[in-house]
């Protein structure tokens, strides 16, 4: 038994050294061996315990992807669940200097997040905030070049709208669950992306749920 555990633990650490072999990285912040040993310690330990809308990991490895191809340094989270897909956001913001804001309504599921974020020693990385992102969206600053939306569906066109003046030129909106417009407010949301000519939208099928990955260009 122990042979056996000691062989899908070393499966599970190829496939995600794998992954990260793969990402075209920029403007990166000296290695963290130390760091990254410790994240992807905390990946194999629970990567068969995600509840609560979590992401799967193919989700979170494509967020840590465009972070780390295009130099991301300030990310925002609309829906942080328990922080599977905010620990891939933060540990790509460790290795370009950046920082995530996550926000999540759910006072159980925050608390297990900064748990989370602790034990995988991306504390630094995130600003976890317990709030309506209702009402904390329309009211952050920015500006951010990364956003990850995977949150109440129906309000899914209202984050866009509140926060696409605050996304750089270049910056990047992701939303999770978009795969064929199914669920009640994706698609309103994914037309009214279709309108904007400075937005170019993709949708990331790798996985079952679908993520769309929307540029902003200088409007004209």
């Amino acid at each position: 038994m122990r042979t056996f555990r000691k062989g899908i633990r070393n499966i599970f650490l190829m496939g995600v050294a794998c992954l990260l072999f793969t990402s075209q990285v920029s403007a990166l912040m000296p290695a963290n061996q130390d760091l990254d040993d410790r994240v992807l310690a905390f990946l194999e330990k629970n990567s068969h315990h995600w509840r609560d809308m979590n992401v799967p990991q193919t989700d979170g490895k494509v967020l840590y992807d465009l972070i780390l191809e295009h130099g991301y340094t300030r990310a925002l989270e609309i829906g942080t669940s328990t922080g599977h897909s905010s620990i891939w956001i933060a540990w790509a913001l460790s290795k370009t200097g950046g920082k995530l804001i996550t926000i999540e309504i759910d006072e159980r599921r925050h608390h297990q997040a900064l748990a989370n974020f602790e034990e995988a020693g991306l504390t630094d990385f995130i600003d976890a905030r317990l709030a309506d992102a209702h009402e904390l969206v329309p009211q952050l600053e920015g500006p951010f070049d990364f956003v990850f939306c995977d949150a109440d569906k129906n309000w899914y066109k209202n984050y866009l709208i509140a926060v696409l003046p605050k996304l750089k030129v270049g910056g990047c909106y992701t939303a999770h669950n978009v795969a064929g417009g199914r669920m009640r407010g994706i698609r309103p949301f994914l037309d009214h992306l279709d309108s904007l000519p400075y937005m170019k939208t993709t949708i990331d099928r790798s996985s079952w749920s679908g993520i769309s990955i929307s540029f902003k260009r200088a409007e004209k």
